[in-house]
């Protein structure tokens, strides 16, 4: 139990710091309606460049690939780019 409350405070540490926080952090995952592809593009490009400016973007990157996050940008990638990432460190 000790561990796991350790590992967790250690999540929100830097969950804290993301610089995604806040009203904009909508923009980091699709909307519960359909989106054209340009609209999909713009968005994740708004996500990214908070991302690119973003202190924490290694912890938040590493911890979306480390629990196989299948939705949204995280670290400034998407979830096809987590996908090749995971590939090439694998192969």
């Amino acid at each position: 139990m000790g561990g796991e409350l350790a590992t967790r405070t250690l999540v929100e540490a830097w969950q804290d710091r993301a610089a995604c926080r806040g009203p904009q952090a909508a923009v980091f995952f699709p909307p519960t309606h359909s989106e054209r592809k340009d609209e999909k593009l713009a968005r994740e490009a708004r996500a990214k460049a908070i991302c690119k400016a973003c202190t924490v973007r290694v912890e938040c990157l590493e911890y979306a690939i480390a629990i196989r996050e299948p939705h949204g940008i995280w670290g400034g990638l998407n979830e096809t780019e987590r996908k090749q990432l995971l590939e090439r460190r694998a192969g």
